[in-house]
């Protein structure tokens, strides 16, 4: 009972209410519960006559336990009840569909089905393995983020998929008298018009309806070698080599020198897709405008133009794009994030400054892809004169960034627009920005103190003071010393905002300043029953995705860790600044693509992906083949909280 009363007076952070704790509530989640119900209440509860000040939660979810036994940890588990303004709701997870399900197809003939996660070439046939077998994206990767849109009065449910050739399946929803969902037909997605896309990870539905998607991990065309033997344009079978063969599969083409450097700039970029029927019949863009780098996640702010993005990855950038029009992401003006260092304690902080890369759209893009531009159009490429001391000869600049390291370039003339957009990353560092983020993931917006946050599932590396990876860089970030468990970063936002060339910037949602606002602690559990773990069980590890449930100051934390053995998704109290665990994964399970829906048909969702059961770990755990294939569902019902 001490700790609770001292966990409770180390919460009052500001305005508070004083309540008294009832004896023997010796559960940490009861007590948060409780708290939660007692400050809608009108009687008191004494404990040794002593009140104590508590600031109090309107949405408080019951804790889950760290997952210990085997059976535990072979579940998807989530918290069976919630507290919202006192009054308590059951929720729980629910699947909507697993890979390999066969589903009626969405607008098939009668008895036609689906195979959900099956990829397709351009002409909508089936593509398949080396052993000939159907090629559905599950235990490698699988689904991730999922966006719920409505169109008129049907329900649809827009995955996509994270895999070497990646894709996107549409399936209707049926939403029951008591708010559940249930999956009734699906179709795959055609991104033929954009000659297919890949790596879809994460993503967001937006302010219009739409299901904002992302291509990670760029073909590094500064690397493209088109004389290499066997195919190997990039020497990295496994990686980006296989997904130039899988882009010639999905074309059905010729997997040749010409067509690799070509669809090599054809990836990486910010898919879009609109339904436009009751039937799921759907419009497909790329927005060539939004720049091209390992596209995490595009994050639209509440203006409906503003729209921040991350880039996954080692040594990469963090851009902000501004459409010229709300709901229209085909052209604007991108900047990229310089880091100006203003701490190197525990996560480091920094005012944030704004270099602006450009205005440019969709078609302008797109045309000079289509002209067959190549790396060597836009810019020179020489040898270092040492490469351990980062040197360049004179005329070159030298930058370290994903995934090509330390080069040497110089920028062609007349080039800065299409360089600009297809070597967004590399053209940031010409002009000064920061790249040397590591594995930035997740992007909220929190509008109750306007605050946008973003993950990093690491601060090492480029992040590190004087780490190998800031050779050839300007080692703008020098973190005092490195953390495997990552952090979730705040950065508060203004208007009037200039960028480094004193030219106004057109919004009113600038990010001006970026610090640890909850980060994971490395911790050695050598001879216990949680060796397994390498970060603090009760704190984050590699956060991933993130969400954020507005007015009740929740800040929800997705995990992608193997840090922790069972991935973990938190509930963040911004009054408390207390972690509560609400969910946790199989064996082996990454979670992907939490994001809040406030209110569809009366209902509120937070949406939850599993994705490769026991394919990062602990495959021998699994009890069968059904146990591998990757879950897409939901947290809830919720009460509307819109």
């Amino acid at each position: 009972m001490d700790a609770l009363l001292a966990a409770a007076t180390a919460a009052n952070l500001g305005s508070s209410q004083a309540i008294e704790v009832i004896k023997g509530l010796s559960d940490p989640g009861a007590f948060q519960a409780y708290v939660g119900y007692r400050a809608q209440g009108s009687s008191t509860v004494v404990y040794n006559s002593e009140p104590v000040s508590f600031q109090i939660s309107d949405l408080v979810f019951s804790t889950l336990s760290v997952p210990m036994t085997p059976n535990e940890k072979r579940q998807i588990r989530a918290s069976s009840s919630v507290f919202v303004e006192g009054q308590e709701h059951d929720i729980a997870y629910h699947d909507i569909v697993r890979t390999n399900q066969v589903l009626p197809k969405l607008d098939g003939a009668a008895g036609e089905t689906e195979i959900f996660g099956l990829l397709k070439d351009k002409d909508g046939d089936p593509l398949r393995l080396e052993d000939g077998s159907p090629w559905v994206c599950t235990n490698g990767s699988g689904p991730d983020h999922t966006s719920i849109l409505q169109y008129g009065s049907s329900l649809f449910a827009v995955t996509q998929l994270e895999c070497s050739l990646g894709g996107a399946y549409i399936t209707k929803l049926e939403q029951g008298g008591d708010g559940n969902l249930t999956a009734v037909s699906t179709r795959a997605a055609d991104f033929s018009d954009v000659y297919g896309t890949y790596v879809n990870c994460a993503g967001m539905t937006t302010p219009w309806g739409t299901h904002l998607g992302s291509e990670e991990y760029e073909p590094p065309m500064a690397l493209f070698d088109a004389d290499a033997a066997d195919q190997a344009w990039f020497n990295d079978p496994s990686w980006h080599d296989a997904h130039m063969q899988a882009i010639a599969d999905f074309n059905k083409i010729e997997n040749s020198a010409d067509n690799a450097a070509y669809f090599g700039y054809m990836f990486g970029w910010i898919p879009e897709v609109r339904i436009t029927s009751d039937n799921g019949d759907h419009e497909v863009a790329k927005h060539f405008a939004m720049g091209r780098f390992a596209h995490e996640l595009a994050y639209v702010m509440p203006d409906r133009r503003t729209v921040y993005l991350s880039d996954d990855g080692t040594n990469v950038g963090l851009f902000m794009f501004i459409a010229d029009e709300a709901e229209d992401l085909s052209a604007g003006t991108l900047y990229a994030a310089r880091w100006v260092q203003t701490s190197g304690a525990g996560a480091g902080s920094a005012n944030i400054e704004w270099i602006n890369l450009g205005h440019a759209t969709n078609e302008e893009v797109r045309a000079a892809i289509e002209s067959w531009t190549t790396f060597a159009d836009m810019f020179d490429k020489i040898d270092p004169l040492d490469a351990d001391a980062g040197t360049c000869p004179d005329g070159y600049l030298s930058t370290n960034t994903y995934d090509e390291g330390l080069l040497c370039t110089r920028l062609k003339s007349g080039m800065e627009q299409v360089a600009s957009r297809l070597e967004t990353r590399l053209y940031a560092a010409h002009m000064g920005a920061t790249t040397e983020f590591r594995k930035e993931e997740g992007l909220t917006y929190n509008p109750d103190d306007n605050v946008l946050y973003v993950a990093m599932s690491e601060l090492r590396k480029g992040m590190e003071d004087g780490s190998s990876n800031d050779v050839g860089g300007p080692n703008h970030i020098r973190l005092d010393e490195g953390n495997p468990c990552g952090a979730v970063y705040g950065m508060n936002l203004h208007g009037g905002a200039v960028d480094t060339a004193g030219r106004s910037i057109n919004s009113s949602y600038v990010a001006y300043d970026m610090h640890g606002v909850v980060v994971g602690t490395p911790k050695d559990y050598s001879g216990t029953e949680l060796s397994a773990n390498t970060c603090d069980v009760d704190g984050i590890a590699s956060p991933d995705n993130l969400t954020y449930l507005p007015k009740y100051r929740s800040l929800v934390i997705g995990e992608d860790t193997s840090a922790h053995q069972n991935d973990y998704v938190w509930s963040y109290d911004l009054n408390t600044r207390m972690l509560t665990r609400i969910a946790t994964t199989p064996y082996g399970a990454e979670t992907t693509s939490p994001f809040w829906h406030a209110n569809i048909g009366g209902y509120g969702y937070l949406t939850l992906v599993t994705q490769h059961p026991y394919g990062e770990s602990d495959e021998d755990q699994a009890q069968s083949p059904d146990d591998k294939e990757s879950h897409v569902g939901y947290i809830g019902p919720f009460p509307a909280l819109d």
